[in-house]
């Protein structure tokens, strides 16, 4: 599976915002903390934010903080958001498949079977999880100052 470097960038989002509560977050902090283009997280921030997992506050000491709890944000939600379909192959997409197999292939249904359990272990993991080291990832940011 590989999931693309928007969803990284939308799950980056949620966990800086995670790790910075109960202070706003700042696109530009985001995009310094992780070296991603500030026009490119914008886009992010307006999908997240009207999904309802991000409030945004605009003004001179405006930013971005979560919308709801952190724990109540799943992982496998915010990757359907941003990825849509996971058509790992073209038979699992009954638009675009051309593949004869469909239905018999066992390689398919493997696959298919893969899918289901790589979201099953996303759809166990929250946010909350992911920020869970905070201290740790606000050093890696060069962010230890909000560790206090």
């Amino acid at each position: 599976m590989k999931l693309t470097s928007y969803t990284n960038y939308a799950l980056r989002i949620l966990q800086m915002a995670a790790i910075c509560a109960p202070h706003l977050v700042r696109i530009d902090e985001v995009a310094q903390a992780h070296g991603i283009n500030r026009a490119h997280l914008t886009k992010i921030v307006h999908q997240l934010g009207q999904a309802g997992y991000l409030e945004t506050v605009r003004g001179p000491r405006g930013g971005l903080r979560l919308a709801r709890p952190a724990d109540e944000i799943l992982v496998g939600d915010v990757v359907r958001l941003t990825e849509g379909p996971l058509d790992v192959v073209e038979c699992f997409s009954a638009d675009r498949n051309s593949c004869k197999l469909r239905g018999i292939c066992q390689l398919s249904t493997k696959l298919q079977e893969a899918t289901l359990a790589f979201m099953a272990v996303l759809d166990g993991l929250s946010v909350a999880e992911i920020a869970s080291n905070r201290t740790d990832l606000l050093a890696r940011m060069g962010l230890s100052e909000l560790a206090t």
